[in-house]
Formats: C-alpha cells, sequence, structure tokens
C-alpha cells in the first residue's frame, strides 16, 4: 500500500482530498504546518488564529473520523524566513509579491516533502485544484489546468519542480468545486460548508502595510507622487502603499483620473499616469522555472498570464542573451507589475513561469 502525506488546512478542499485518497487505497497522514504565531502578526485586528492552527481542530476532527494518523509540524522559522521576509523585502524594494507562490515553492511542497519522506511517505498531497501526470513522449511530469477554471491554482504552482511533480498527487484535479462540496457533505465532514479563504494568511485584515511597519520596524516614509515627465505633484504616504494599476486612495486630486505608473523605492517617488501609461506590450520575467520542456532555445508560441485573476492572452516566449526571458504580447496588458508572476501555457499545459522584474 503507498503511503500519502496531505497537507490539511482544516477547510473543505484538504479534507475531500483526504477522504477520496483513503477511498483509492492509499495510507494517509493528515499534516498541519504550523506557518507563524499570534506574535508574528498581532497587528491584524483579528489575526488571531495561531498560524493556520485555527483550522487545525477541523482538521484532527475529519483525520479522526475518517481513521488515519494526523500530526502538526512547527514551520514557523521556515516561513518567517522564506514567505514573511521575502513579502516585506520586496515591498520595500519597490515590487509587489505574491507571497503564497513562495510558501508553495519553500513550504508546502518543497518542505513538506522532505517531512513526508522522513515519515515513509511516498507522495505528497494537497487540495489545490490543478492536475499532474507524467508524460511518457516528452519523459516529464506535467502541471495542467484543473477541470474547474474558475478554481484553477496552477498559477500558484508554476514554480514546483521535477522531483517535486514526480511525488505529487492532487486528487481533486478533475473535479468541480461543487461536486468536492457534495462529497464532503455526503460523507459528513463538518467543513462541507466552509467558506474559502481569500486573504493572506498572515495579514488576514489585510493592513499588509502596517504588517511590513511590525515586521521590519521601519516606518513607510512620504515622498513625491511625479507626473511622467518628473514633474512633482505632491506628496505620498511611502511607496509601499501603493501598487501599478491603483487608482483609489491616492489622496491627490489633479482634475482628471490618476492611476500609478510605476515605483522608485531609491528615490521614493511614486510616478503617477492616465490609464493609457499603463499598458505595455512586453515584461521581463527572472527566476524562471521551466516544467513541460527542459530549455527553450527558440521563440515558443504561448499563452501567458501576468496576474492570478487574469485571462491568459496570446503571446511569444524567448530566452534573453542573460538568461532571462522576453515575453512578447500580441496585444497589450494592463499594469503589467514587477514582483509578481507571470506563467506561460500551451493549452491546458504549465510551460513554466518566473518572476516579472
Amino acid at each position: 500500500m503507498k503511503k500519502v502525506m496531505i497537507g490539511m488546512s482544516g477547510g473543505v478542499d484538504s479534507s475531500a482530498a483526504a477522504l477520496l485518497l483513503k477511498e483509492q487505497g492509499y495510507e494517509v497522514i493528515g499534516v498541519t504546518l504550523e506557518m507563524f504565531s499570534d506574535d508574528d502578526i498581532a497587528v491584524c485586528t483579528n489575526a488571531k488564529n495561531n498560524g493556520n492552527l485555527s483550522g487545525a481542530g477541523d482538521a484532527e476532527r475529519v483525520a479522526e473520523k475518517l481513521g488515519f494518523q494526523y500530526i502538526t509540524v512547527d514551520m514557523k522559522e521556515c516561513f518567517r524566513k522564506y514567505v514573511m521576509e521575502y513579502f516585506c523585502n520586496s515591498y520595500l524594494n519597490g515590487r509587489t509579491p505574491n507571497p503564497c507562490i513562495e510558501c508553495n515553492r519553500c513550504v508546502k511542497f518543497g518542505e513538506m516533502l522532505k517531512i513526508a519522506q522522513k515519515n515513509g511517505c511516498d507522495y505528497i498531497a494537497t487540495g489545490h485544484y490543478a492536475v499532474c501526470e507524467y508524460d511518457e513522449k516528452r519523459g516529464r511530469y506535467l502541471l495542467k489546468r484543473s477541470a474547474d477554471r474558475s478554481k484553477d491554482q496552477t498559477y500558484m504552482l508554476y514554480s514546483l519542480t521535477q522531483e517535486q511533480l514526480a511525488h505529487i498527487i492532487f486528487p481533486l484535479g478533475n473535479m468541480e468545486k461543487s461536486a468536492v462540496r457534495e462529497i464532503a457533505a455526503e460523507n459528513g465532514l463538518i467543513n462541507a460548508d466552509k467558506p474559502d479563504s481569500q486573504d493572506i494568511c498572515f495579514v488576514p485584515d489585510g493592513k499588509y502595510v502596517e504588517f511590513i511597519e511590525k515586521f521590519t520596524g521601519e516606518k513607510a516614509q512620504s515622498g513625491n507622487y511625479v507626473d511622467m515627465s518628473g514633474k512633482i505633484l505632491g506628496k505620498h504616504k511611502g511607496h509601499i502603499n501603493y501598487t501599478p494599476g491603483q487608482r483609489k486612495g491616492l489622496g491627490i486630486a489633479l482634475g482628471k483620473p490618476a492611476y500609478v505608473v510605476k515605483k522608485d523605492c531609491k528615490t521614493n517617488t511614486v510616478v503617477l499616469g492616465d490609464e493609457s501609461d499603463l499598458y505595455t506590450m512586453s515584461l521581463i520575467a527572472e527566476n524562471v522555472n521551466l516544467i513541460s520542456v527542459e530549455k527553450i532555445t527558440e521563440p515558443m508560441r504561448i499563452t501567458a498570464k501576468a496576474r492570478y485573476s487574469q485571462k491568459d492572452c496570446a503571446a511569444t516566449l524567448s530566452k534573453t542573451e542573460d538568461g532571462r526571458y522576453l515575453v512578447e504580447f500580441d496585444e497589450p496588458q494592463r499594469a503589467v507589475t514587477s514582483g509578481q508572476a507571470v506563467v506561460f501555457y500551451d493549452g491546458d499545459i504549465v510551460v513554466g513561469g518566473g518572476t516579472i522584474i
């Protein structure tokens, strides 16, 4: 019997995934990773959740009901280093990061695989909506979009390596979310109707600037708003308060709509412009991870998405002389943002992805 460790948040997806694994004959171990403590996120008004262990009670009850072993593992130091510090440093350096991608890369799949192997497991599993399968012809593991496109999470998983994919199971990849809830309800799981989490887990009230200031001990400094030519327009509250494409909350009246076009952390300036100034035809990505192919030696036609909520758009992908990757879109893209991920697709297959510079 194959043994699998499933990451459990206490939500319906991971609980239903555990149920399916049991039904498929796997020996299951449930694990909740303790990511942070209340002290780490005390700035947040409703953050008394003890590092996602608020869901541990539900996860443990599901494990008891389904009859498999359940453990919790302290990952606070790892999470603080690879996710919280990354999040804060990115903002301080003028970028807009996606901490969930780094958590997947370093914690949920990187460290959890090590924990699983130490516990004699053959695989790890999660409740992510994605498909992992081996392609004999390519000789590579592929990451593919889920059946429920509205829940597809491949954008967040582009950093998975071949070694990790070889040991990953996504039980929900070919299911609709509605069917997952039905299965959970039919089997009496206590979280069948539990709402999905929407916020960054360690900033549950959305006050990320206050979190950054508390975590780093650095207060955001006021600086200048400037127009596209560099002319000073007024004062802002610190560049970490803004992201490209933002219109609301600028605190400045120019007699016409103004949008954040870009930021310069070195001069602490925020550039404002018209909506037309937000559009670009290309971007450069670094720290690229390729999944469906080993390397790219000539321009490749793909679709690409530069935000999680964005629809992917037709583009050409090529490697630059300095080892980065150039994405040239067929149509202009709005508010492409440094620090966010860009993910490349070939139909339903994830080619790879990287960080926008």
